[in-house]
């Protein structure tokens, strides 16, 4: 069965960085890279084409913004590592559609934590290893409107949702890997 890493932190934490060195180093050229951005402006286009020049060529890209978990069953072959990059922006998709009128209905974060349970169950039934990358939105400022703050509580409780069937937690500043939920 496969083996759940959760790797967690700040903005320019280095998450992203830490999570594609642990891909290498168990899947080297095997590697599923999940990639959750859609680019909808010029500083997300940068910032997706930061994260192609990091990866080796020899990875295999997906770009999916939901269903995750039939996606990757879908797509995941014979990978030796499937790195989903990241649960934030999967997160915040739903929150922020066009039809959206209260960010703390509750069916918004039911849809959230039934993509982040099939994902759990998906990662847990590959041979591969499934790497998730997400922000810690917790250890900040309170946000001050109210889709922030909806935010911040839904991706709060996702990340816990994962980082409970996570083999593997892994909180990283200032680009250093802090184990939280150590390696068995």
């Amino acid at each position: 069965m496969g083996k759940l890493i959760l790797v967690l932190g700040g903005a320019r934490s280095g998450k992203s960085a830490y999570a594609e060195t642990r891909a290498r180093e168990l899947g080297a050229d095997h590697v599923l890279y999940v990639a959750t951005a859609e680019v909808r402006d010029k500083e997300m286009e940068r910032r997706v084409q930061r994260h192609r020049r990091r990866r080796p060529a020899q990875w295999r890209t997906l770009e999916a913004s939901a269903n995750l978990a039939r996606q990757i069953t879908d797509h995941a072959g014979a990978a030796r590592v499937v790195l989903v990059d990241c649960l934030s922006l999967l997160v915040a998709r739903p929150l922020m559609a066009p039809d959206v009128t209260d960010p703390y209905d509750p069916a918004l974060e039911e849809q959230v934590q039934q993509e982040v349970l099939a994902l759990a169950h998906c990662a847990a039934s590959l041979t591969a290893a499934t790497i998730v990358v997400s922000n810690e939105v917790g250890m900040g400022l309170v946000p001050p409107h109210a889709l922030g703050r909806a935010y911040r509580d839904v991706l709060g409780r996702a990340n816990q949702l994962l980082a409970a069937r996570a083999a593997e937690v892994v909180l990283v500043v200032a680009g250093l890997p802090v184990p939280i939920k150590p390696r068995p």
